[in-house]
């Protein structure tokens, strides 16, 4: 998005305690690398997300923790973009590559936003997204692993077809809205 010309601002999601400190390290050399790339000053902002990643676990159904989590982090997305007055939010989902990018599910966690979502790489397949990476740089900082399980509040079974009204019905139990508002508000430029 930066090569067409787009102002980019980072967000990272910080995900402990259901992460590890790895997650926010290579959130920063991701964001360096990408600003090498592109020239472009791309600040970084961190939202804390794990308390809401508690939340959901404790009072919604287990299977809708990964839509959910998606959801949330859209929101705190979009409640960040306003208050530094971006145009849209850029995601890097690739169709169908994990439960959480099922058209369904995708169609579930973006409902009622009023800022676009762009998806410059939804349609290639992972070995695609992999030969772009390696040619920006991000490709071996991505693939970083310290052995622990990228996110351990992901349940045994996630929901892949995910309905608007499921969603709705999940996110009421927790209200996902004040949620996303608060990890937006607490998000801190690094």
């Amino acid at each position: 998005m930066a090569q067409r010309g787009a102002e980019m601002v980072l967000l990272h999601m910080d995900n402990r305690p259901f992460s590890g400190e790895l997650g926010v390290r290579k959130a920063m050399l991701l964001a360096e690398a990408l600003r090498r790339e592109t020239g472009q000053g791309m600040p970084l902002y961190m939202a804390p997300h794990g308390e809401n990643q508690a939340v959901n676990q404790e009072k919604c159904q287990s299977s809708y923790q990964c839509v959910l989590c998606k959801r949330l982090m859209i929101r705190t997305a979009q409640a960040l973009a306003r208050k530094l007055g971006a145009s849209g939010i850029v995601m890097g989902d690739s169709l169908g590559q994990v439960a959480s990018q099922t058209l369904n599910n995708i169609r579930a966690e973006q409902h009622g936003l009023e800022l676009p979502v762009l998806r410059p790489l939804i349609g290639l397949d992972k070995l695609e997204i992999e030969r772009i990476a390696k040619g920006i740089g991000t490709y071996e900082i991505s693939i970083m692993s310290d052995g622990s399980k990228d996110c351990t509040a992901v349940p045994s079974r996630v929901i892949t077809n995910a309905s608007v009204k499921d969603i709705l019905n999940e996110g009421a139990k927790v209200d996902l809205e004040s949620m996303a508002l608060r990890s937006a508000e607490l998000a801190k430029r690094i």
